[in-house]
C-alpha cells in the first residue's frame, strides 16, 4: 500500500503537469497567433501544426533551463512537496485568472513566482538563491527588447529584399516561408517552457527523496512535453485576438518575420538555460515589426497594457502561492 507522502507526491506530479497543460492553452496564442491572424493556415490547423512542435522541440534541446528552474533559483535542501505544490497552485490561479481576462501574461514567471512565494512563506527570504534570479529578471526586460528588435530588422532586411516584387509574390512567398517560422518558434516555445514544468517535477522527486541528486529522467521530460502540447491543441483563443491583430495589423511578410525573431531569441535563452517569457518575446517581436511601418500603427495601449500584467505577474503569482501554502500549512500540517 503506498503511504501518504508518496501519494501527495505523485499528486502533486500531475499537478505540475496540469500547469504544463495549462501553459500550452496559455501560450498557444504565442504559438499561432501570427500564422491564423495572416490566414496561413486556420486555427485548427495551426494549433495541431504547433503542438507537434512543442513535443519534438526534446530532441533538440537540452535540460539546462530545467536545472536553473528546479534547483537555481530556490534553496533545494528547504524545499519540500508542499512547497512546490503551493507554488503550481499559485502559478495556475494567475494563469486561470489572466487567460480569463484575455491578458498574455508569462506562464514562466508565474510559476517561478509561485514557487519563490511558497518557499519565502515556508523558510524565509533566505531561501532564495540571488544569482540564480539576476539573469532571470534582467531578461524580463531584455528577452521582449531583444524580440522587438529583431522583429524590427528582419522586417526591415525582408522589406528591402522584396520591394521590387508584387504584393501577390511576397505574399505567395511569405505564406510558404511562414510554415518554417511558426515551427522554429513553437520549437522555441516547447524546448523553453516544458523545461521548467521539468525542473519543478524533477524538484519534487528530490525533496521527496526519490532520486539522490536533481538530475532530469526521460519520463519527465516526456510527460512535460505532452502536456504543453496537448495544452496547445486546445489553444487560448482569448489571447489570440490580443497578440494577432490588438498589437498592429499583421501581412504574412510581417508574421514570417515576428516569429522568426522570436524563435531567434528563445534558442538563444534556452542555450544560455534562461527561463524566459516566450509571450514577452513574441510581443515584443510584433511590436517591432509593427514599428517599421511607423511608430502610430502600434496600438501601445495595448502593449502598456500587457507591459503591467509582465510587472504584477511574479508578485502576483507568489502572493496567491504563499497564501496557498498557509492555508495547507494551518489545516493540514498545522
Amino acid at each position: 500500500m503506498l503511504d501518504l507522502s508518496l501519494i501527495f507526491i505523485i499528486f502533486a506530479i500531475f499537478v505540475a503537469l496540469v500547469f504544463d497543460f495549462t501553459n500550452g492553452i496559455h501560450d498557444a496564442a504565442n504559438s499561432i497567433a501570427t500564422i491564423v491572424s495572416t490566414r496561413v493556415l486556420t486555427p485548427k490547423q495551426a494549433v495541431i501544426w504547433a503542438a507537434f512542435f512543442n513535443f519534438i522541440a526534446f530532441l533538440i534541446f537540452g535540460t539546462s533551463v530545467a536545472k536553473t528552474v528546479g534547483s537555481g533559483l530556490i534553496d533545494i535542501s528547504a524545499v519540500t512537496p508542499t512547497v512546490i505544490f503551493a507554488g503550481l497552485i499559485g502559478a495556475i490561479s494567475w494563469n486561470l485568472t489572466t487567460w480569463y481576462l484575455g491578458i498574455p501574461t508569462s506562464s514562466s514567471h508565474a510559476l517561478i513566482g509561485g514557487y519563490a512565494g511558497a518557499a519565502i512563506t515556508k523558510a524565509g527570504t533566505g531561501v532564495i538563491i540571488a544569482h540564480g534570479w539576476y539573469k532571470t529578471l534582467v531578461f524580463i526586460f531584455l528577452a521582449p527588447m531583444i524580440g522587438l528588435f529583431l522583429g524590427f530588422i528582419f522586417i526591415v532586411i525582408a522589406t528591402w529584399l522584396v520591394y521590387k516584387q508584387t504584393p501577390a509574390f511576397v505574399n505567395k512567398w511569405a505564406r510558404r516561408f511562414q510554415f518554417l517560422s511558426a515551427a522554429l518558434y513553437s520549437l522555441g516555445h516547447g524546448g523553453n517552457d516544458a523545461q521548467k514544468t521539468m525542473g519543478i517535477i524533477a524538484g519534487l522527486l528530490f525533496a521527496g527523496g526519490l532520486i539522490e541528486k536533481f538530475t532530469i529522467p526521460l519520463w519527465v521530460v516526456l510527460s512535460a512535453h505532452a502536456a504543453i502540447g496537448l495544452g496547445t491543441l486546445l489553444g487560448g483563443w482569448r489571447i489570440v485576438k490580443t497578440m494577432g491583430q490588438k498589437i498592429t495589423k499583421l501581412r504574412p511578410i510581417d508574421g514570417f518575420c515576428a516569429e522568426t525573431a522570436s524563435a531567434a531569441s528563445l534558442f538563444l535563452a534556452t542555450f544560455l538555460g534562461v527561463p524566459v517569457s516566450t509571450t514577452h518575446v513574441i510581443t515584443g517581436a510584433i511590436s517591432g515589426v509593427g514599428a517599421s511601418k511607423g511608430l502610430s500603427t502600434v496600438r501601445w495601449g495595448v502593449t502598456l497594457r500587457i507591459v503591467w500584467a509582465w510587472i504584477f505577474t511574479i508578485p502576483a503569482a507568489a502572493l496567491n502561492a504563499g497564501l496557498a501554502y498557509y492555508l495547507i500549512d494551518l489545516l493540514f500540517l498545522g
